[in-house]
């Protein structure tokens, strides 16, 4: 790609970027061109891509004995590109004779650089490890990139969780909900086996996260604005789940309300 070798005029520095570093140049590369009228609209070719860059080009300046660790590292970030779902085969009815590629919607959203850093981080919410409560709604709102959505949805399941589990009526909410149930004391979610300092961290614990992160979403609009922040809130949500099941077993073997 005549831009990739404008930008990178040295072999060895393209070849020193990791497959999703040099999948980002291409990503944009190709976005650029799609908005070119020099360019078909319509798709790409990743092999005659490659071949902008390979030195019997006459624009390539990148010696022949680099050429088969460059066409691998393109393979390598077309695949990663591929894999993360914004680039793909272009649809022609029912079939693609030409083998054509094109930018998935997701990749067309992109209007700059850091929106494609947000969509990295975004892969890190394990889906896997979350607990099953979040695994549908929460992580589709958060893949829509619905921050906000998603926290206080993780949150609310907490609450919902704690006041099931402790056997309270919908009237009970919030904060006083959490420090109720895992009251140090006579909460139905208390571990009677720790010691006291821990069974009150534990109740400030609930409390203080329903109130940092659900109460404030649930009356004006709370911007999250990085993936991050929501990644941290939502496994914070996750963990909190696994507490009240927890109890909630324990709860249940010492027959009290659940």
């Amino acid at each position: 790609m005549r831009e990739l070798l404008e930008k990178f005029p040295d072999a060895d520095v393209l070849l020193g970027l990791e497959p999703e570093e040099l999948a980002c140049e291409i990503l944009f590369i190709l976005k650029a061109r799609k908005a070119s009228s020099l360019h078909d609209p319509e798709g790409f070719f990743p092999n005659k891509l490659c071949c902008e860059l390979i030195p019997h080009s006459q624009a390539s300046k990148y010696p022949p004995e680099v050429t088969d660790e460059v066409q691998l590292a393109m393979s390598e970030a077309f695949s990663w590109l591929i894999a993360e779902g914004l680039i793909v085969l272009r649809t022609e009815a029912k079939e693609n004779p030409s083998g054509a590629w094109c930018l998935s919607r997701r990749a067309r959203r992109f209007q700059n650089r850091q929106d494609f850093v947000d969509h990295q981080t975004a892969q890190l919410l394990p889906k896997k490890l979350l607990h099953p409560s979040l695994v549908h709604q929460v992580w589709l709102s958060f893949m829509r990139g619905e921050y906000p959505t998603a926290v206080f949805q993780a949150m609310r399941a907490v609450e919902i969780a704690v006041r099931e589990a402790a056997g309270y009526p919908q009237s009970e909410i919030g904060m006083s909900l959490a420090r109720k149930a895992f009251h140090k004391d006579n909460g139905p979610l208390a571990d009677r086996t720790a010691e006291e300092g821990e069974r009150d961290a534990l109740s400030a614990l609930f409390a203080g996260a329903i109130g940092s992160y659900k109460n404030p979403h649930s009356h004006r609009n709370v911007p999250i604005d990085t993936p991050r922040e929501a990644i941290e809130m939502i496994l914070l949500a996750s963990h909190l789940l696994g507490i009240v099941d927890a109890r909630a077993s324990a709860a249940g073997n010492r027959g009290l309300p659940r």
